[in-house]
């Protein structure tokens, strides 16, 4: 295991040591890239990317719409997160970041909670098709201050956008794809548009299937949305419906049963600007969880629970000064469940937050926020946040941040009961407080950029299913206190004509568990995650090779390779997917095997024609 410390400083001290090489041998100079504006997942305004004080990853993807198949397929690409799937395209997949259990990582469309107050392992359920998807923000550490509860590791906010109105020609455009592959796997999917000034939408859908690489893993993964946008005079008005079917067989996920689960997701949303600087938002959503242990006997045993949550914010931005923005807000929101094995239960919460922020004080810029959140029964938890920066020469920019981050133990946490696991109602909420600093260096020849942070995460009272004897049943406590460090690190080189070489490194390292503990979940995290990514194009094709090395704390590196290539224009554009090329057997979670090599290939249909 690298010494992270080491491994940070000697980053910093090689980005300082290249940059006055660069400056004293600088070429003549190129064309500047166009500066990119995205709204980062901790503000409520649009700021360049640049200006953020915090660890951020922007992903596009309508860039390279036939590469990828699934929002955890572009997630992969982030090295500071932990994908642990028990089944391909995002049919149940966990989260970590940073090395955080899968409970601790909030998911948001359009800023907006969509985790599952039943179990973290649903939280990647998500109700909208990757086509409704145009970018994905990742915020790597707390995000509490923002967005309350179960944020510890950080955060993932799924973005739609408005279709651009076209400047001649309709205001439709249609594209649709449909492919299949070994395992007797399908993908299907659609998005139609329609973009006017007064009035947009955008109807889209998706289905993918398998018969299963072994017995009992075949699935179906089905979303459908649709959103339209009224430019209306006090602002626009965005409305948002989704829904998602998944029946999947469940071989081995939770222990060696031929078990079969079935999920479906309804979710709804509207967001009304008034004016420029302030936004209220509400939102609905449901979700059933089936689950049967075994699929030929369905009487043995049986779940079912259904679970709803709300969600209302007021949000503003007012600007104090050139410089000063203060932005600000008050949220409400609450969710229910009711159960076969986990009961009927509800609370609600509320929360007020304040940020004030300060991008340009000279070299230096500054951000201060805290957040107030008061819970069922008149518990609160103040999570506050401060993010600087400092740019040391024209293409050093260094940056620090700290914050609190809590999360709230979901319903199986407090109530679930069987032979083999037993929740807890007495758990506390997790704690945690999170440190950062980072280096970025971006040349004047704007091909490359290099970034490198070091980070420090202490939990008080973390969650986590142990024992300590083999045969007693797992049980869910407040095992104690959970510190976490590590490194993460990131080249991105634009090479000639249009290739892109994107390498990430991303090292964690825990505190050992207390002495005879044996735990479940919170100590199977990636220790160490490399990934090299090249994209590139050539005439009207798209090439893309992506190399993955992990090494989880139980278990040896393994390596996955992929590899895609897909027509970038025309009508008609047939793609091919290779996916773990090297047929590496593994496991993301102990005793869930994985597919081995899988290919899927297909064609998709655009219309208008276009680049």
């Amino acid at each position: 295991m690298l010494n992270h410390t080491k491994f940070f400083l000697f980053g910093l001290s090689a980005l300082l040591c290249l940059d006055a090489v660069a400056q004293q041998a600088s070429p003549a100079p190129a064309a500047q890239p166009v500066a990119q504006s995205v709204t980062v997942t901790t503000t409520v305004e649009p700021i360049p990317l640049s200006e953020s004080d915090r660890s951020v990853q922007t992903l596009d993807t309508r860039q390279y719409p036939l590469l990828f198949n699934s929002v955890v397929d572009y997630l992969s690409l982030d090295s500071s997160l932990n994908l642990q799937s028990r089944a391909p395209v995002g049919v149940q997949s966990d989260l970590s970041i940073r090395g955080t259990t899968f409970e601790q990582s909030l998911i948001l469309l359009n800023g907006l909670r969509i985790d599952d107050p039943e179990t973290g392992h649903l939280n990647l359920d998500i109700p909208v098709p990757l086509d409704a998807v145009s970018r994905i923000e990742i915020l790597h550490g707390s995000g509490s201050t923002f967005y309350g509860s179960d944020a510890i590791g950080g955060a993932v906010n799924l973005i739609t956008t408005e279709p651009v109105v076209p400047l001649t020609g309709s205001p439709f455009s249609f594209t649709a794809k449909a492919g299949g592959g070994n395992y007797s796997s399908t993908e299907q999917s659609f998005r139609a548009d329609y973009a006017t000034k007064p009035f947009s939408a955008q109807l889209s859908a998706s289905r993918d299937t398998s018969g299963g690489f072994i017995a009992d893993r075949n699935y179906a993964s089905n979303a459908i949305s649709a959103e339209t946008w009224l430019n209306l005079k006090p602002g626009t008005t965005d409305i948002l419906v989704a829904a998602s079917d998944r029946p999947y067989g469940a071989n081995q996920f939770y222990g060696a049963y031929p078990s079969w689960e079935r999920t479906k997701g309804w979710f709804a949303s509207i967001e009304q600007q008034l004016g420029t600087r302030t936004a209220a938002s509400f939102a609905y959503r449901r979700h059933t969880d089936m689950f049967v242990l075994f699929v030929d006997d369905p009487s043995i045993y049986e779940n079912n629970h259904i679970d709803t949550a709300w969600q209302s914010a007021l949000r503003r931005a007012d600007k104090l000064a050139a410089n000063v923005t203060l932005s600000y807000g008050l949220e409400a929101n609450g969710d229910a469940i009711q159960s076969t094995n986990l009961g009927r239960h509800a609370r609600n919460q509320g929360a007020g937050y304040a940020n004030l922020s300060l991008p340009s004080l000279g070299r230096f810029s500054l951000s201060l926020g805290g957040r107030e959140e008061i819970f069922s029964g008149g518990d609160a938890i103040f999570s506050p946040n401060a993010a600087a920066a400092f740019t040391l020469t024209h293409t050093v920019r260094l940056r620090a941040s700290a914050g609190h981050g809590f999360r709230l133990p979901t319903y199986v946490d407090l109530y679930y009961s069987d032979p083999t696991n037993i929740g807890n109602p007495n758990l506390k909420p997790e704690s945690s407080w999170s440190y950062e600093g980072g280096v970025d260096w971006t040349p004047a020849n704007g091909r490359l950029t290099l970034t490198a942070t070091g980070f420090s995460l202490h939990q008080k009272d973390g969650i986590d299913y142990s024992k300590y004897s083999l045969d007693a049943p797992w049980q869910a406590t407040n095992v104690g206190n959970f510190n976490y460090n590590g490194a993460e690190t990131q080249l991105r080189l634009r090479l000639p004509g249009s290739e892109h070489l994107d390498l990430s490194y991303t090292g964690v390292r825990a505190t050992s568990p207390p002495k005879g503990l044996i735990s479940e979940y919170a100590f199977n995290y990636a220790a160490q995650n490399a990934i090299a990514v090249w994209t590139g194009d050539f005439h009207q094709l798209t090439a893309h090779t992506q190399v993955a090395v992990i090494q989880k704390t139980t278990q040896t590196a393994y390596p996955l390779w992929d590899i895609s290539l897909a027509r970038n224009s025309g009508w008609l554009r047939p793609y091919v997917r290779l996916l773990n090329l090297s047929n590496t057997g593994y496991q993301d979670i102990p005793g869930v095997p994985l597919q081995g090599r899988t290919i899927m290939a297909g064609t998709a249909f655009t219309w208008p024609r276009r680049r």
